[in-house]
């Protein structure tokens, strides 16, 4: 088991040690992860990571290696390395389950416990949890673009190693299809896909020039009818000439990675047709975003490929979240420091919609409040929150990745339409604190 513990930042093991000397450490302490905003031109978020961190808490253990290289550098006291040595979370985590949309202000993880147990955490989750939940939105945004037509991740070329692993899992959760990571595929079981390179067929060229042709006779002598062949490595048209003469009209798909691809899309489709390929679909690739995929709509387009723009977030590499300290020995505090400001007190959370299913609110309310079946306006209201960790263990039993993914699904159905669009404008829903000190 390979440690996470200094997946982390010095100053969490400076606050500790001297949390240790102060006599602070083990103060009864609340840590919750929200957003204060969402990113320019977001209507809504999507919690993606969950799984992911809860698996890295288990791993979060400073052995023999990492006390080894916190003394070589001399990080912290001799006392700090012998609290680290021991170093077990022992807390509670509640929080949003995976899936779930967020707002502003939304208490999308809650971590209880000691204070110098819980700080410690903040570099892990915050990591995750940006990353992930960046991916995911940005995910959520191109499905609904697709208006029901399958992507497929792409991305591994455009980020960490390590990242495009998470990313792929990401944007299957937001509703993508397949991924062609296969570290994806084994790792958490997203079903995986891929094509073919330019450079497959620019390699079958010889003394007598370039042979499409017979780079894609040797695809498909071993891979079937069923592959896709890429046709834009040299002149469009001859290339789905020679797919279809190679192939024959049972061919799969096409992949078309360059140019105007609204207008070489509606010419592929019908040489498509005269030639009598009327089933072999369309796959397009090359920088799409979910303004790029919008525009697609119109066009015969059977399938997306998007990379760049989805493992980046989209214009938002990051969900905007922070972990803040909001209660400590039952106490609320809060950060009072311009434009960063945070609401004390432990919270519960709460969406309210109407009958039809339809969210309209986000309410966040001080935690041990009854939280009433009906508000204003006789909503049905949803508590959002749910057990993740027990005295440092995972509670059993949490939804899966199919699950967080048909959640979210879901959740997207349910927002007003207004919100799903691309346009820039406030969140989908408002968020309003109820029974917390600031609202008191």
């Amino acid at each position: 088991m390979t440690s996470t513990a200094l997946l982390t930042d010095q100053y969490e093991l400076t606050m500790i040690s001297a949390a240790l000397a102060a006599g602070t450490a083990d103060r009864r302490s609340v840590f919750e992860v929200f957003a204060r905003r969402l990113p320019d031109g977001r209507r809504y978020g999507v919690v993606a990571g969950t799984g992911r961190v809860l698996d890295e808490l288990e791993r979060f253990r400073f052995g023999p290696d990492e006390i080894a290289a916190l003394r070589e550098r001399s990080i912290v006291d001799d006392d700090t390395l012998a609290w680290l040595a021991d170093y077990r979370f022992s807390g509670d985590v509640d929080g949003y389950a995976e899936g779930e949309l967020f707002f502003p202000g939304s208490p999308v993880f809650t971590v209880r416990g000691g204070f110098a147990e819980s700080v410690l955490l903040e570099t892990l989750i915050l990591s995750i949890l940006n990353h992930d939940s960046a991916v995911a939105s940005a995910g959520a945004r191109m499905v609904s673009a697709a208006a029901g037509r399958p992507i497929i991740e792409m991305g591994s070329r455009r980020t960490h190693e390590r990242a495009a692993v998470a990313a792929a899992r990401a944007a299957y959760l937001s509703g993508l299809a397949a991924t062609s990571n296969l570290e994806a595929a084994r790792t958490y079981g997203v079903p995986s896909a891929g094509t073919a390179a330019h450079s497959w067929t620019l390699s079958f060229t010889g003394d007598d020039g370039p042979d499409e042709r017979a780079a894609f006779a040797a695809q498909i002598a071993r891979l079937g009818t069923g592959t896709t062949l890429l046709v834009d490595t040299y002149d469009i048209t001859t290339g789905v000439r020679n797919a279809v003469e190679v192939a024959g009209p049972a061919l799969n798909a096409v992949r078309i990675d360059s140019g105007d691809l609204g207008v070489l899309a509606r010419q592929v489709r019908a040489q498509l047709d005269e030639l009598g390929a009327v089933n072999t679909k369309i796959v397009v690739s090359g920088d799409l975003d979910e303004y790029a995929i919008a525009s697609l709509r119109a066009e015969p387009v059977d399938l997306y490929g998007v990379g760049t723009s989805l493992v980046t977030g989209s214009g938002a590499p990051t969900a905007g979240m922070v972990y803040k300290l909001v209660e400590v020995d039952g106490v609320p505090v809060a950060k009072r420091a311009s434009h960063k400001e945070s609401q004390g007190g432990t919270k519960r959370a709460a969406r309210a919609a109407r009958d039809t299913g339809t969210v309209v609110e986000e309410i966040i309310y001080r935690d041990g409040a009854a939280l009433p079946e009906k508000v204003a306006g006789n909503l049905n209201v949803r508590a959002l929150q749910i057990p993740l960790m027990r005295a440092g263990r995972r509670v059993p039993d949490l939804p899966d990745l199919e699950a967080s993914r048909t959640h979210l699904a879901r959740g997207l159905v349910s927002l007003p339409w207004e919100g799903l669009g691309l346009s820039h404008g406030d969140p989908a829903i408002g968020t309003r604190f109820v029974n917390t000190p600031e609202a008191s």
